[in-house]
């Protein structure tokens, strides 16, 4: 039986137990102490959220965000996390669309230049500023800033795994933080060096069956293709894409990707995010706000044990 098969039958068989106030409890693995969820008031909880958030990177810090299933919401947690790091952060922070299927990365922000990726990689000869790069990117009122995927078919399909390495060695550069939303395959090209050069990873899942076992099956095959030190330094985000309470057992499904990973986070429904259309922090529920307040956390936890562990020149 396969480990998605395993996931199937614990969610499906699994007898419900009676709640317990704020499940939310015991996401983190690594908290280091730092939050006292017992009697912290919620100013005295976002206050160290915020300063786990706000830990210095030296160079810079890349997270891949995947999905094998489309319709999770990656690319929704893409901007929320980034809009996050940027509102709370003084540095730069920019999500990169690596869809090779026209991508919608950039239309949750407002769109300031019609530049893509493909965009950034000619103009690279003659990059010589913050300034230069800052033409080729949307940026949202959190400041996140968003580099666009191709939108034309014959030309996104070439985006290749030296397409994404030119991408990223130019950012690196000017950018703290560089989020990459991936395309719900794992076998393209790009893919290659999104996993080389990621730091972590966040993967998205729904709250039901199917997309439980392609998260799975997502950890299962980066085990297995020697990304096992990534597996390691996920984050699974359980993103609720509808309203209402989900179906299955919210406990075992986040007890078994915490068996698995460093840490788990849910995101609740929230309707300014179901609109598919730009997103604003301020128009958010507060329970979501803290919800990537607490997945931002978690990632910058990683911050410190980055260092010294991979640099784009290592390439050839």
């Amino acid at each position: 039986m396969t480990n998605q098969d395993l996931v199937a039958e614990a969610l499906l068989k699994r007898p419900k137990r009676t709640p317990r106030g704020g499940w939310r409890r015991g996401l983190h693995r690594a908290t280091g102490g730092v939050v006292n969820l017992g009697d912290s008031t919620n100013e005295q909880r976002n206050r160290a959220l915020a300063a786990r958030i706000e830990q210095p990177i030296r160079n810079d810090y890349r997270v891949a965000l995947l999905s094998l299933k489309g319709g999770v919401g990656k690319t929704t947690v893409t901007v929320g996390l980034g809009a996050t790091f940027a509102s709370l952060r003084g540095d730069c922070v920019v999500a990169v669309d690596a869809n090779p299927d026209f991508g919608t990365l950039a239309q949750r922000v407002p769109l300031q230049t019609n530049s893509t990726v493909r965009d950034l990689i000619a103009a690279r000869p003659d990059i010589k500023s913050y300034s230069d790069v800052r033409v080729h990117t949307s940026q949202s009122s959190s400041r996140l800033e968003v580099l666009a995927s191709e939108q034309d078919p014959a030309i996104s399909e070439a985006f290749s795994e030296a397409d994404y390495r030119q991408v990223i060695d130019i950012l690196q550069v000017y950018y703290n933080i560089i989020l990459t939303d991936c395309g719900t395959g794992i076998m393209h090209s790009a893919m290659n060096g999104v996993l080389d050069l990621a730091n972590s990873l966040v993967l998205v899942s729904s709250p039901a069956i199917d997309g439980a076992r392609s998260a799975a099956a997502t950890l299962d095959w980066l085990q297995l293709h020697g990304y096992g030190h990534l597996v390691e330094r996920t984050v699974v985000v359980i993103s609720a894409a509808r309203p209402g309470s989900s179906v299955i057992d919210m406990d075992a499904l986040v007890d078994y990707f915490m068996r698995r990973c460093r840490a788990v986070e849910v995101i609740p429904f929230d309707e300014h995010l179901a609109e598919g259309s730009v997103m604003d922090l301020e128009l958010m529920r507060p329970a979501t706000r803290r919800a990537f307040m607490e997945l931002a956390a978690m990632v910058a936890d990683d911050f410190a044990d980055a260092v010294g562990r991979h640099a784009v020149s290592e390439w050839h």
